[in-house]
């Protein structure tokens, strides 16, 4: 799968080592998020880093001096595992901070030439960390860097480290970059690892400004727009109802500022959006079962129906709470949107 952005800049997807572009730059890792320490180990497999950083990989001489057929690039490659590690093992769906659409275009922002897939399944998790590199890396994607975290396993059992691939990588004369671990400045994780299992309790406990900050960005939820119940139109507030990918991660149930920006399929993000309030819930007022996310935009009179939204989560407002009647639900509505604009500025 090709996947283009508006500037032609894209990221070759695919699930079978065959089909890959070769040679290749590879940084390994789940890279579930892409936060800060996934960039950090991203980094330097990037054509602009390896242009600034390793003047002397030029493609013709490391063609010949692996014996390969010349090559026009060098293809920066993030190789990862689908499914999730902990999904195989578990056998429960595992949902995301970022499903595979959101993945691609935030590899693709980074300047990511390409997206592998390796297949988790029995076979792979039975390799040993020596025939995971020289079958993988080596032999099927033809690597001449590698980029990993320090606290990266892999082969049989996970007992491979980053200094044993770095050993057994050299051994064909591949370089391994192990890249230390981003720690977090905030008071509230002093030097805590950044890792998406620290953003998904950060998320769940509704701190989304400390998530932000260890994404590197905002977290957010991108979704096309479906015809929901029109209640907020009966009480003068209009929503957008927005289907997700079903394995999203989704933050604490309740109300956001958030920051709304109307995408096409490449999920580019153009000018300073839309500002506005958005609930994710059951809607106990409504004696609602199922969780809905819906969003209120500031000012908007258009129809959204249809269209691809990619709402950025800005500040946490106040958990869902189930009200007497429409009409306190309104008035507390009233609140949130003046909550809104007052984190806003506006």
């Amino acid at each position: 799968m090709l996947n283009l952005s508006q500037n032609g800049c894209s990221v070759w997807v695919t699930s079978s080592t065959e089909l890959a572009l070769v040679p290749t730059a590879v940084a390994l890792g789940k890279f579930d998020g892409v936060h800060r320490g996934h960039r950090q180990v991203i980094q330097p497999i990037l054509p602009a880093f390896k242009s600034e950083k390793l003047g002397d990989w030029e493609s013709g001489r490391i063609s010949k001096q692996l014996h390969l057929p010349p090559s026009p690039s060098i293809y920066s490659t993030v190789v990862t595992f689908n499914p999730h590690p902990q999904e195989f093992f578990t056998g429960q769906p595992r949902t995301l901070l970022t499903p595979l659409d959101e993945k691609v275009q935030q590899l693709r922002s980074l300047g990511v030439e390409q997206l592998v897939l390796l297949p988790f399944d029995k076979e792979l998790c039975a390799l040993t960390p020596e025939e995971f590199v020289e079958k993988i890396l080596i032999e099927q994607l033809q690597a001449v860097q590698i980029s990993v975290g320090q606290d990266f396993r892999f082969g049989s059992k996970r007992t491979g480290t980053a200094q044993d691939l770095q050993i057994i990588a050299a051994k064909h004369g591949v370089p391994v970059t192990i890249v230390p671990l981003e720690s977090c400045s905030e008071e509230v994780f002093p030097e805590a690892p950044i890792s998406s299992s620290l953003i998904r309790e950060t998320l769940s406990s509704g701190d989304i400004q400390h998530a932000n900050k260890l994404l590197g960005r905002p977290y957010s939820l991108i979704g096309t727009v479906v015809k929901g119940q029109q209640l907020g139109r009966t009480i003068g507030f209009p929503t957008a109802n927005l289907q997700l990918p079903k394995d999203k991660f989704l933050p604490l149930q309740g109300v956001y500022a958030v920051r709304v920006f109307i995408t096409d399929e490449t999920l580019e993000l153009d000018g300073n959006g839309y500002l506005g309030v958005m609930n994710i819930g059951n809607r106990p007022t409504v004696n609602g079962t199922q969780i809905s996310v819906e969003v209120h935009l500031f000012d908007w009179f258009g129809d959204l129906y249809g269209k691809k939204l990619t709402v950025q989560l800005e500040k946490f407002l106040r958990p869902e709470q189930k009200f007497p009647n429409l009409e306190a639900l309104k008035t507390q509505i009233q609140l949130d949107c003046h909550a809104a604009k007052a984190f806003f500025g506006c």
